[in-house]
């Protein structure tokens, strides 16, 4: 069996950070397994400006942003199978694969997943109605209409006010499609404010808020949808029901990280893998990074994240020593998560979201030796929280510690 120093699966926005991550840090024998035909991931269909800000210092399209990580993999000379498809990764860190040659297999001495994230459907939340032709993911329609030129419908109604659905709404408008509105369940916008100034608020878009799709209606191709109120539970308040005509309900009701191919190996989870501070599993040796490991808000973050996960990688293969992990870390009132959730005496980045909105809010992180507040005007679910913590202030933690957000009192 053939064996390389890293196999990195998935070649998008993470999975070309981590290489470079690892090159600059010594390593030499990489490669990267894409199931596509090109490199880039769901950047090459994102053909709106906006991203690069943080890592480039300039706005970019996703193809743009793309482009500039897979200029520098190529001028470093790493190598990449395209077309190639992972099936199985082993406890011996075994990459099953195939690709128009057949199947094939190699080992690696360390691996990072960068696989990305899958949009949730219809079947996630249970969407009554009619089996019909004409309800797709937001990412769907947006790789038809970017990528194959094709507009799935003229009348158009959203679920959901994730980022994607968002600019879809823009996208839509712009190419001749009434986008008749967006229902979003919970009381507040799960998108970026700028996503909503500029894709809804800028074309006379309505947003429901507190409102959701309880039927759909059509067969076989989709005549209407019936949008109706929810209360403060989320329960849908009868009497409310309001149909709506359209051709086309795109779906934008969140995503959810991609590990599938850790099922087969023994690998502590919760939400998703449970990593260290080097994004490294309870596995030694197997990393994950980008939205396999949490979904992000900006590629920049993505990128910086996957970096230093492929740093580490080259670290661990290098000498097989990681700083030893000493903390816990938890998710306390307010938050859905925090990452990393094990870590050592060093400087650690900690990432999170809240479960609601706060205003007027503090962020408390405590432990045995170990008491820090962060005052905030607001913090909002669809923007991913960083706290920096220097190795100064964690050296007289004892134990855990604790990250939650309360309002000023």
């Amino acid at each position: 069996m053939r064996e390389r120093e890293l196999v990195i699966i998935g070649a998008g926005a993470a999975g070309m950070a981590a290489a470079l991550g690892a090159y600059d840090n010594g390593i030499r024998d990489i490669l990267l397994i894409e199931k596509e035909a090109e490199a880039g991931g769901i950047l090459n269909q994102c053909i709106h400006n906006g991203f690069g800000l943080h890592t480039f210092k300039e706005e970019l399209s996703g193809p743009g942003y793309a482009e500039r990580y897979y200029t520098k993999i190529e001028d470093k000379g790493i190598d990449f199978l395209f077309n190639t498809q992972v099936i199985r990764i082993g406890e011996d860190k075994t990459v099953e694969y195939v690709n128009e040659n057949g199947y094939d297999r190699i080992r690696a001495k360390a691996i990072v997943l960068s696989t990305g994230s899958k949009e949730r459907t219809g079947a996630s939340i249970n969407l009554l109605g009619d089996r019909a032709v004409g309800v797709y993911t937001a990412g769907a329609a947006q790789k038809y209409l970017n990528m194959h030129g094709i507009l799935v419908g003229k009348r158009v109604f959203i679920l959901g006010s994730g980022d994607i659905g968002l600019i879809m709404a823009r996208r839509m408008t712009l190419e001749g499609a009434k986008v008749l509105g967006v229902a979003e369940i919970m009381p507040y916008s799960n998108g970026l404010a700028r996503n909503i100034k500029q894709c809804l608020e800028d074309f006379d878009i309505p947003l429901y808020l507190s409102h959701t799709i309880t039927r759909v209606n059509g067969r076989p191709h989709l005549k209407s949808v019936t949008m109706s109120k929810v209360d403060e539970n989320l329960k849908v308040i009868k009497g409310t029901e309001q149909e709506i005509e359209c051709d086309v309900l795109l779906l934008s009701i969140g995503l959810r990280s991609d590990i599938s191919l850790l099922d087969d190996i023994d690998i502590k989870k919760k939400r998703g893998a449970i990593v260290d501070n080097h994004y490294m599993t309870s596995k030694e040796g197997i990393f994950v990074a980008g939205n396999a490991l949490h979904i992000h808000d900006l590629v920049d973050y993505v990128s910086q994240e996957a970096y230093d996960a492929g740093k580490y990688a080259a670290m661990y293969i290098k000498d097989h020593a990681i700083a030893l992990n000493k903390h816990h870390a938890s998710a306390g009132n307010g938050l859905g998560y925090v990452i990393p959730e094990t870590f050592g005496d060093e400087d650690v980045t900690f990432s999170f979201r809240v479960n609601r909105v706060f205003k007027q809010c503090v962020i408390r992180i405590t432990g045995d030796g170990l008491n820090k507040e962060i005052r905030k005007l607001s913090l909002i679910p669809s923007e991913m929280e960083r706290i920096t913590l220097k190795k100064e202030i964690l050296k007289d933690l004892k134990g855990d510690l604790r990250i939650e957000v309360s309002e000023w009192k």
